[in-house]
């Protein structure tokens, strides 16, 4: 069995790389089509199709409209809202640099939010105590956001949350994490139709 992760589609937020955590900002025009197209990606990526096991998603507006816009059914978990970006929410990383020169998210977390860590003991206890049982009975999907589904995919590999780093994850794109010989595996990521 598989768990499935797709980031919401595009907000003005995130299409001007301001950094989108706790605020609830909708989906753009461009969002809702990205969620829509969403919905064949997964048709294609996840054949054969079944029931979910587990469906999941954010509290947050842009996470439940692209489940819903991307024909999903699914369950609010609130511990998959987006990285806490305390006073740099709103913000672009260009700018928290022109005041703090160097600052990196991943190794220097956000003041007055989370650390990487923090969103790390967050998703641990998603899969320890949702996604892993859930596993069982078939195919577990989660519908969030770019950091936090990067930190989530890092764990789910065995790395640190920092190595999220690594995970980009476009508007609206998929990931797939799996296992081989009883070792997790990432299998797809940052899979997603053109809009």
């Amino acid at each position: 069995m598989s768990l499935y992760v797709l980031r919401h589609g595009e907000t003005a937020w995130s299409a001007a790389h301001r950094h989108t955590g706790r605020s609830d900002v909708p989906l753009t025009r461009t969002g809702r089509a990205q969620a829509r197209a969403a919905e064949p990606v997964l048709r294609v990526v996840r054949q054969p199709a079944a029931p979910w096991s587990l469906a999941l998603s954010s509290p947050l507006v842009r996470a439940r409209d692209t489940a819903r816009l991307a024909g999903l059914d699914v369950e609010v978990e609130d511990r998959l809202a987006e990285w806490d970006y305390g006073e740099y929410d709103g913000r672009t990383t260009a700018d928290i640099q022109r005041d703090r020169p160097g600052w990196d998210l991943w190794r220097d977390g956000c003041p007055g939010g989370e650390q990487a860590a923090d969103v790390a003991e967050r998703v641990d206890g998603v899969l320890a105590e949702r996604v892993r049982p859930a596993l069982a009975g078939g195919d577990v999907l989660l519908v969030a956001h770019s950091h936090l589904l990067r930190v989530l995919a890092a764990r789910w590999l065995g790395l640190a949350p920092s190595c999220g780093r690594f995970f980009v994850l476009d508007p609206a794109h998929l990931g797939v994490l799996g296992s081989e010989h009883d070792r997790p595996a990432l299998i797809h990521w940052n899979v997603g139709a053109p809009c």
